[in-house]
């Protein structure tokens, strides 16, 4: 299920036009983009391709991967196209694209708890070493701004008198637990983006997406998404491997990409940026009835117990974000859970 569909190119189209006049900055120049097989990165390619079609000067993408995660099926539908080179590099290891690169989003990443987990080694060298090989390219090369995607996950749990979550909270994490791989390196990584920036002028800027959802997915991510639509695709009962009280912010991947270029085009350089939506803070149950009433399904929600003893391990309770930031750069979330869920819904059907 991981093609491209209508719903795909619907969003991506609509995205290019509404951000035409922020994107016309990147005419005539190379971008390079990680992850570019992976759920965020190939939606940002769809984009840029969308937005790509017909101009005289487009830009020109190096759409890197190495698979690990990411479907190269996913973007198959691209390959061809004079203005996207793609290449499979390991960002464990330096990378040359062999000619300048004016603008970076690093999309390069292991998300999934599941998929962290089986590749910790892996998911803590892409975020740090990954990271600062970009960095260091920025130093050689005539890049103007750089988007290092990083996570909510940085914050923990929070306190619950720091929800919503501002940028200045330090976050309360544990660094030795079953997410550390993936929350420390992010915090290191975001570290190394603001010491680059001090030392070096590098105009990278940090983005945080909370709880991103969408199209284009992978269905076996098993987040909670994901998991949810495999249950009403199958006619199954919708299953809750927790109590269902736990609160998340989602956010449907069309407004997650608005945001992240937002913050590529206009944010300030050294800067973190919340993205997300911050209009629906809703409980895992809530989530689940609402597809359920979505689809139609006739299926049960049951409440279970993992069979993995660290399934919940570290596991925030609440997670919303504090907007003031992405907002003053002209930014507002437009898709709500229940027609971000029927898109998705609709997509995975299609695919």
């Amino acid at each position: 299920m991981a093609t491209v569909t209508s719903i795909i190119h619907e969003d991506a189209a609509r995205i290019a036009a509404q951000m035409q006049g922020d994107l016309e900055v990147l005419e005539g120049t190379t971008i390079l983009l990680t992850g570019a097989a992976g759920f965020l990165g190939a939606y940002l390619l769809d984009v840029l391709a969308d937005w790509n079609a017909g101009r005289p000067r487009p830009a020109r993408i190096l759409a890197l991967d190495n698979n690990l995660v990411g479907l190269p099926e996913r973007v198959a539908h691209l390959r061809g196209r004079a203005d996207i080179r793609f290449v499979t590099h390991d960002l464990r290891q330096p990378f040359d694209p062999g000619e300048p690169v004016h603008a970076i989003l690093h999309c390069a990443g292991v998300a999934s708890p599941t998929f962290y987990r089986k590749y910790p080694l892996e998911t803590i060298d892409v975020n740090v070493d990954g990271t600062r090989h970009l960095l260091e390219l920025c130093r050689t090369h005539p890049v103007k701004a750089m988007l290092h995607l990083s996570t909510s996950e940085i914050y923990g749990d929070p306190a619950p008198e720091a929800i919503p979550t501002r940028e200045d909270y330090r976050g309360f994490v544990s660094c030795t637990g079953p997410r550390a791989c993936y929350d420390e390196s992010k915090r290191l990584s975001e570290t190394l983006c603001v010491i680059y920036h001090q030392a070096y002028g590098v105009p990278v800027k940090v983005g945080r997406p909370f709880n991103v959802y969408g199209p284009g997915q992978r269905i076996d991510d098993r987040r909670i998404v994901p998991d949810l639509m495999q249950a009403v695709l199958a006619g199954e009962p919708i299953v809750l491997l927790s109590d269902g009280r736990a609160t998340r912010s989602f956010c449907y991947i069309r407004d997650a990409a608005k945001a992240m270029l937002a913050i590529l085009l206009k944010g300030k350089a050294g800067e973190a940026y919340n993205l997300g939506n911050d209009q629906e803070e809703l409980s895992m149950r809530q989530v689940a009835e609402t597809l359920k009433e979505v689809a139609g399904h006739p299926q049960p929600i049951a409440f279970r117990t993992s069979p993995d003893p660290h399934y919940l391990s570290d596991n925030p309770q609440r997670r919303c974000p504090d907007l003031s930031r992405l907002k003053a750069l002209g930014y507002a979330p437009e898709v709500m859970i229940a027609e971000g869920l029927a898109r998705t819904l609709a997509s995975y059907r299609e695919a």
